[in-house]
């Protein structure tokens, strides 16, 4: 069975960078450019798991997060960002952190459950 990613990302170029790296990896995409149209596309069955740059126009990753964990706990959240090194603070709030450009090694969902 295909399992179907949210790539919460608002740089339509990064967006289709990691839109062809999942696909590679087997799995078909879901985009949204906003916290807002992110939350649409989790309103429908379907997602297994969520792809979240930090940085989003409308909201930040952590406040979307948040939201994710109240209405749909079992959702795994994988946080990008090109921020530095992992914080306590993306910690707290993510079931895992990469930094923007670096490509999972096995399975994408297999990671987000760290």
């Amino acid at each position: 069975m295909t399992r179907t990613i949210l790539c919460v990302e608002n740089d339509p170029v990064a967006c289709e960078q990691l839109t062809g790296m999942l696909e590679r990896l087997g799995y078909l995409v879901q985009p949204a450019a906003s916290a807002r149209q992110a939350l649409q596309v989790l309103d429908h069955p379907g997602i297994d798991g969520v792809l979240l740059e930090y940085d989003l126009p409308d909201d930040s990753g952590a406040n979307l997060r948040s939201h994710i964990n109240r209405h749909w706990p079992e959702m795994p959240v994988l946080m990008f960002a090109g921020v530095g090194t992992q914080t306590p603070f993306m910690v707290r709030f993510f079931d895992a952190y990469m930094r923007d450009a670096t490509v999972p090694n096995e399975d994408l969902l297999q990671d987000l459950t760290c």
